[in-house]
């Protein structure tokens, strides 16, 4: 996959223009790559986007001349319509193993499911792994046919890590299980209960780069003027 970008220096409020022209405003950065806003149509990156995810390494092109090898690192979306807003690439270092964040597919089917009516629960969706970019996997497989009993549980440690690829946390940490089918009373039992109260917004390192990130255009805006 590629995806052709184009240097910008509209920067600020100057990007909504950006926006509305049908381009996405964006910056590319990494190990020995410094920081450059670019923009790209809006339209080319989501068919990569659809097509990488955040876990595929693609090649970037600078305004036809330079070519990088790329994640696309973050994404801030509009808090009421749900498209993308501005969007980070991460050019990879070549040569040497990287961390990164890569989803988990689900695959076959749970005999507890089948068998006995058990409640599938996904309780992780991503892991964080290390690997050469080469090596990067797009998603990382986990197979539900071993979920043959009610209260089954299956954990990173009985994952099987592509070859070249580590994974990182806490092994012990449950992926997936199997909940026994609950009964009309218990349902009901819960529907009853009073909500908790909302726990405060604990902001990801991701987030607060992106908030710097949009601060920063936000003053070089007033500068200008």
């Amino acid at each position: 996959m590629e995806l052709a970008v184009k240097p910008r220096t509209e920067l600020g409020k100057k990007v909504n223009a950006l926006r509305r022209a049908g381009f996405l405003p964006a910056v590319i950065y990494g190990e020995k790559v410094p920081s450059q806003p670019v923009s790209v149509p809006y339209a080319d990156f989501m068919k990569v986007f659809r097509e990488a995810g955040e876990s595929t390494i693609f090649k970037l092109k600078i305004d036809g001349k330079k070519e990088h090898d790329v994640l696309i690192y973050d994404i801030k979306f509009d808090p009421l319509k749900g498209v993308p807003q501005h969007v980070d690439f991460y050019a990879v270092p070549e040569h040497r193993a990287i961390r990164h964040k890569v989803p988990f597919e689900f695959a076959g089917e749970a005999p507890a499911v089948k068998n006995f009516g058990g409640i599938l629960i996904k309780v992780m969706h991503e892991i964080e792994v290390e690997a050469l970019p080469k090596d990067l996997p797009h998603a990382i497989e986990v197979d539900l046919s071993s979920l043959s009993d009610l209260e089954a549980k299956l954990h990173v440690r009985e994952l099987v890590a592509p070859k070249g690829v580590e994974f990182h946390g806490r092994m012990d940490d449950v992926v997936v299980l199997i909940e026994t089918p609950r009964s009309e009373e218990e349902l009901k039992a819960i529907e009853e209960t009073p909500a908790v109260e909302e726990v405060a917004e604990v902001k990801t390192e991701r987030e607060i780069k992106s908030e710097e990130k949009v601060k920063e255009e936000t003053e070089e805006e007033v500068v200008e003027k």
